[in-house]
């Protein structure tokens, strides 16, 4: 993405978000909009789709700490916006040589022009404008120097499921149709670079990158950990307590056995060997994590017996640890 389509993008606007928002409130607010516009959700609606492409061009700037300093800087010096016009009487009023004059105190209107040249040293305006807008300025006496292609930036948000099985996306870029593939295990918030999928470089110059952003829509079981997947199941006290074979479902629709042994207390994580991300390197496992369920109401039978255990219990502090390593 170039400096000029910085210059005339807001993209705290899209987002509906302040200029000095921190990065949870910028995601929090993409993840509603993206689930509001997503395609999914808005079949055949054109302005919804070119919504969703918005924030997620929007998002994948704002949530990079580098770029988003970039923008800020750039649409700081261009007043929020404004054109650069190649002269006197171009779009905004002021030219080209009028916006850097005033920033390296040259004339403004009915002053001095203020003359830039190269000097003989290496660099020069052009680099200036090079280092500006990922492109290349203009060369002062000489052929152009290759100079590589800008990098562009896009977003992509897919289900949970797409994500660990891996996907194929399709982005369009100044005109051209990009398809990829997203690999498996892919995480939220990771970039993808695209090698020469950018922009065109100049005078020879190497093709800039697509540079990706993927979002995952969280799932409401499973959540990713490398190439693992993790789960929490509920047990419940009997079954935790003298142990148990429990069914857990897996990502692909199955379910596995799980041995609870005797005695597991609550948040022990169970490890099943496999079933979790493949991928061309490795296949990882689900890690099932143990939550003892705690009856909200319990019959007059149930109420007694947990009496009669407590009762049975009585004298064993369960805190004991606790209160010896507060004191440590």
């Amino acid at each position: 993405m170039t400096g000029q389509d910085w210059m005339e993008k807001d993209f705290y606007a899209a987002l509906g978000v302040p200029k000095d928002a921190d990065d949870a409130t910028i995601k929090k607010a993409y993840r509603k909009l993206a689930r509001q516009y997503h395609p999914d959700q808005n079949p055949g609606d054109a302005s919804a789709e070119a919504k969703f492409k918005e924030i997620g061009e929007a998002y994948a700037v704002l949530s990079d700490a580098k770029e988003r300093e970039q923008y800020d800087a750039i649409r700081a010096m261009a007043g929020g916006g404004a054109r650069f016009s190649a002269g006197p009487g171009g779009a905004g009023g002021a030219g080209f040589e009028d916006v850097f004059g005033g920033m390296f105190g040259g004339g403004g209107p009915g002053g001095a022009r203020v003359r830039y040249s190269t000097g003989g040293q290496a660099g020069g305006f052009e680099d200036i404008l090079g280092s500006m807008f990922g492109g290349a300025g203009a060369q002062f006496g000489g052929g152009p120097r290759p100079r590589a292609g800008a990098d562009i930036a896009a977003a992509t948000t897919l289900p949970f499921r797409q994500a660990v099985e891996g996907s194929t996306v399709t982005f369009t870029v100044d005109g051209r149709t990009v398809t990829t593939r997203i690999p498996p295990g892919v995480r939220d918030g990771q970039k993808i670079r695209l090698r020469g999928k950018g922009r065109p470089g100049l005078a020879g110059g190497p093709d800039g990158d697509l540079v990706v952003t993927v979002h995952v829509t969280p799932h409401p079981v499973f959540s990713l950990d490398g190439t693992n997947l993790r789960a929490t199941v509920p047990v419940t006290f009997a079954e935790a307590a003298l142990g148990a074979t429990i069914s857990v479902p897996t990502l692909d629709g199955t379910s596995v056995k799980v041995k609870v042994p005797a005695g597991t207390p609550s948040g022990r994580t169970l490890r099943v060997k496999g079933r979790g991300v493949q991928t061309a390197k490795a296949t990882g496992d689900l890690l099932v994590t143990v939550q003892v369920a705690v009856p909200q109401k319990l019959s007059k039978a149930a109420r007694e017996a947990v009496e009669t255990f407590a009762a049975e219990t009585d004298g064993q502090d369960v805190r004991a640890d606790l209160v010896r390593q507060a004191a440590e």
